[in-house]
C-alpha cells in the first residue's frame, strides 16, 4: 500500500515522509481489542501499524514514528504497541515529533492535539513555538541534530538525520 491508498491527504502526507526516512508502516485493521496507546495506531516487531478507519489524530503517526526513530535499528525492531516506557525516550520523541511537523510545514497542533499529552498540548505548543525546546541535548548525543548551529549545519528543530541508524 502506498502514502496515496489513505484518504486522508494529512495522513497520507505524514506516511509518505515516514517511508521516505525509512520507517516500515503498513495499514491493516486493528482488533478492537488489541492493546493501543492511540486510536488507530499500534507498533509491532518495529512496524508501525495504521487503521485509518480508527485513526483519529494523523499527528499521532509522528509521535510513534519518534518513539521507533530515536533507537537504534536493532532495538527498534523488537519494539511493540507500547513504546515509549522511559520518561527520556518520551521526551526525545516528542522533540522529535515537533521537527518532523516543522519539516513537513505542519501547525503543531497537528502533533499536540488537544486530547494528547495529558492536557498539557497547549503548553508544548507555546514552549515549542517560543522557541523552548526539550530532550533536545539528547538529540544531539544521539547524531540527530545540534543545539547549536555547527560547522554551517542549522540547529533544532532542523534534523542532520531522522532516524537514529
Amino acid at each position: 500500500m502506498s502514502a496515496d491508498d489513505f484518504q486522508n491527504p494529512l495522513t497520507a502526507k505524514i506516511v509518505a515522509f515516514l517511508r521516505e526516512i525509512g520507517l516500515e508502516l503498513i495499514a491493516c485493521p486493528i482488533d478492537e481489542q488489541a492493546k493501543t496507546l492511540m486510536p488507530g495506531v499500534s507498533v509491532r516487531k518495529g512496524v508501525i501499524v495504521v487503521d485509518e478507519s480508527k485513526l483519529k489524530y494523523p499527528g499521532d503517526l509522528l509521535h510513534e514514528a519518534g518513539h521507533l526513530a530515536i533507537v537504534p535499528s536493532g532495538r527498534r525492531n523488537r519494539l511493540g504497541w507500547n513504546v515509549g516506557q522511559k520518561a527520556h525516550e518520551e521526551m526525545m520523541a516528542i522533540a522529535w515529533s515537533y521537527a518532523a511537523l516543522v519539516h513537513l510545514g505542519l501547525e503543531p497542533s497537528v502533533v499536540f492535539h488537544p486530547e494528547g499529552y495529558k492536557g498539557h498540548s497547549q503548553s508544548l505548543i507555546e514552549n515549542f513555538t517560543a522557541g523552548r525546546y526539550l530532550a533536545v541535548p539528547t538529540l544531539q548525543w544521539i547524531g540527530l541534530t545540534y543545539e547549536k548551529e555547527n560547522a554551517g549545519i542549522a540547529p533544532y528543530p532542523h534534523m542532520i538525520k531522522w532516524l537514529a541508524d
